[in-house]
C-alpha cells in the first residue's frame, strides 16, 4: 500500500505536489536582480541618514515605510526602543526572521568613493562599518520572496527586525526579553563583510556586559577649599588605575575597555559626578559575569577610597555567538549558487588605491566565494561582539556575511566607509539579497531543513540555558548619542540623498568614481 501512494505521489502533476523550489530559486535570483536599483537607492539612503545608535528615526521610518508600502504589518517601538520595530506578512507557520543592523558609528564621517580621508561632516558621525546595506539585502529579498510565495500559494510567515544601536551591543537583549522571537523559527541574519560565505558553531565571537559606573561627591572650589569637596573624579581614576593593575592577573582571551564620559565641568570645581563607561569581554557566560562581578567590587573601592557613593548602570550585553550547522550550509550552498559579484575594472581600482593608501596588502576585491567557516570550539584571543549572538542562544540562527566592503580597511574607521555607498557596496547587497531569498524559499519548501536545525538547535541549549546579562526591570538607554545627533542634524539634512533628482549618491556629491588621489 505505501509504495502505492509513493508512485501515486511521484505521478501527481507539479502543481498538486507544490512548485519546484529549484525554479522559485532561479526566478528569486532574477528578481532580485532586477530590483538591483531599489537595492542601491536604499544603501545610499541610509548611508547619507548616518544615524548613531539607539537615534535612527529616519532609517527606521525609511525601512518601515518600504515596507508598509509593499504590505507588511509594522509594529514600531518595540522592546521600549522608539527606532525598533517589527514588520511582518503573511500567516502561520513557518515563521522566518531577517534581521540586520542599522547603526552607524561617531566620527567616521568619509565621502564615498574616494581613498583618502575625505569626511562629508569634520568629526561626524558615519557608517565606518557598513551597517547602511544590511537592510538593503533582507528587504530585497523579503519583497521577493512574499511575490513568490503570493504567486505560488507558498504558506508562512516572514519578518523583518532592525538591529538597533548594535554598536552598543544595545537592543537584542531587550528584545528577546520582551519575547520579540518566541514563535519564530528561524533567524537570518545579515552583516557587511569583504568576504561572501557564513559560518556555524560556538563560539563565535566574544561576549561582553557593556557597564557605566557613576560616581557622586560634593563640589567645593578647587583652590580656596577643596577638603570640603569629594571628588567623583578621583574615584573614576582610581578604578581605573585599579582595573588596569587588576588586568595583568586575568586571562589573555579577555578584553576590557573604557572611555571616561563625564569628568566634571572646569578645573576650579572639585566634580561632584563623574561616569566611567566599562565593556567587559569574554568568552563564556560565566566568565563574563566573573569579569563584570570584578570591575563592580574595584569601583565600590574606589567609591570608598575617596568617600563618595557609586551607582551602576548596565547598558548592553551578548553572548558568544552559537550559529546553526543546517541553516549555515543551507546558505552556503545558495551563496556558492549566486557566487561572486562582476567586479569592474573601476571597483577594483577604487580597492586597490584604499590599500594602498592604508598600507595594506594590495589585491583589490576577493573573486571567489570564501570557505564555510566552522568555529573551533575554543575561546578565541580577542575578537568583537555582536548581540545578534543573543538571539542565536532563544531560536536557531545563522548570519550571512556579504562581500561589500574593501579588504584591508580599519573596523570602525573611516576608511570601512569608502566603499558604503559605491557600486562594491550595491553588487554585494544584491548578492546577499539573492542568497538570502534562495534560502528563505528552501526553508518555506523543506520543512525537514527547520525540523534539523532545531534538532540541533535543542541540543545546543539542552545544558547551556541562556541567562540575560541585563537586569529584567532595565529599560534601553535610549537617551545615548542624541545630543550627538541634535547636534549634526542640520547638517545631515542638507546631505540626505536625493533618488529622485540623482541617480547614486556618488552622483548627487558630484563625486567621480574611484577617485584615488587628491
Amino acid at each position: 500500500m505505501l509504495r502505492k501512494l509513493v508512485a501515486f505521489a511521484f505521478a501527481l502533476p507539479l502543481a498538486a505536489q507544490g512548485p519546484d523550489v529549484t525554479v522559485l530559486k532561479q526566478a528569486a535570483q532574477e528578481m532580485v536582480e532586477a530590483r538591483a536599483k531599489f537595492t542601491q537607492v536604499m544603501v545610499d539612503s541610509i548611508f547619507s541618514f548616518s544615524e548613531l545608535g539607539y537615534q535612527e528615526y529616519e532609517t527606521s521610518a525609511y525601512v518601515t515605510g518600504l515596507l508598509e508600502k509593499d504590505g507588511f504589518r509594522i509594529t514600531r517601538g518595540v522592546a521600549g526602543m522608539p527606532t525598533a520595530w517589527v514588520a511582518e506578512w503573511g500567516s502561520g507557520k513557518p515563521v522566518i526572521g531577517l534581521m540586520a543592523d542599522i547603526d552607524g558609528l561617531p566620527e567616521t564621517s568619509q565621502k564615498p568613493g574616494v581613498a583618502y580621508h575625505s569626511p562629508l561632516i569634520a568629526n561626524g558621525p558615519g557608517h565606518g562599518e557598513g551597517h547602511n546595506a544590511g537592510q538593503a539585502v533582507n528587504v530585497t529579498a523579503a519583497l521577493v520572496v512574499k511575490a513568490l510565495m503570493q504567486k505560488n500559494k507558498l504558506g508562512g510567515t516572514i519578518r523583518v527586525y532592525p538591529g538597533v544601536a548594535e554598536e552598543l551591543l544595545g537592543s537584542r537583549t531587550y528584545m528577546v526579553n520582551a519575547g520579540l522571537f518566541k514563535d519564530l523559527d528561524i533567524m537570518l541574519s545579515s552583516h557587511i563583510a569583504t568576504e561572501f560565505t557564513t559560518s556555524h558553531g560556538f563560539p563565535n565571537g566574544s561576549g561582553l556586559v557593556s557597564t557605566q559606573y557613576s560616581f557622586h561627591g560634593r563640589s567645593a572650589h578647587g583652590a580656596g577649599s577643596p577638603w570640603m569637596g569629594r571628588s567623583a573624579l578621583d574615584a573614576v581614576e582610581l578604578m581605573n588605575v585599579g582595573w588596569n593593575y587588576r588586568r595583568e592577573h586575568l586571562r589573555p582571551e579577555q578584553r576590557s575597555h573604557y572611555v571616561i564620559v563625564h569628568g566634571g565641568d572646569q578645573p576650579n570645581v572639585v566634580p561632584p559626578e563623574a561616569t566611567v563607561w566599562y565593556f567587559f569581554r569574554e568568552w563564556e557566560f560565566k566568565r563574563i559575569n566573573e569579569m563584570h562581578e570584578i570591575g563592580t567590587r574595584i569601583a565600590k573601592a574606589a567609591a570608598m577610597m575617596t568617600d563618595t557613593t557609586m551607582t551602576e548602570r548596565v547598558l548592553g550585553a551578548a553572548w558568544p555567538g552559537a550559529f546553526n550547522k543546517t541553516l549555515a550550509e543551507t546558505l552556503y550552498a545558495n551563496i556558492q549558487k549566486v557566487g561572486m559579484p562582476q567586479w569592474s575594472a573601476a571597483d577594483v581600482k577604487m580597492a586597490e588605491a584604499a590599500q594602498k593608501m592604508m598600507g595594506s596588502e594590495v589585491k583589490g576585491l576577493p573573486k571567489e566565494v570564501a570557505k564555510l567557516v566552522e568555529a573551533s570550539g575554543k575561546p578565541g584571543s580577542g575578537g568583537g561582539s555582536d548581540d545578534i549572538a543573543e538571539v542565536s542562544w532563544n531560536v536557531p540562527t545563522v548570519v550571512l556575511r556579504y562581500p561589500g566592503n574593501i579588504p584591508g580597511m580599519i573596523g570602525h574607521h573611516w576608511s570601512s566607509g569608502i566603499a558604503m555607498a559605491t557600486p562594491i557596496a550595491h553588487k554585494g547587497a544584491t548578492v546577499g539579497a539573492k542568497a538570502h531569498a534562495m534560502t528563505v524559499l528552501d526553508l518555506l519548501t523543506k520543512p525537514e531543513l527547520i525540523a534539523k536545525a532545531k534538532e540541533e538547535f535543542a541540543a545546543l541549549t539542552k545544558d547551556t540555558k541562556w541567562q540575560s546579562l541585563i537586569p529584567l526591570d532595565t529599560k534601553a538607554p535610549v537617551y545615548l548619542n542624541k545630543e550627538k545627533m541634535e547636534k549634526v542634524k542640520p547638517e545631515l539634512q542638507k546631505l540626505r540623498y536625493d533618488p529622485a533628482r540623482y541617480n547614486t549618491y556618488l552622483e548627487q556629491l558630484g563625486i567621480a568614481y574611484p577617485t584615488v588621489q587628491e
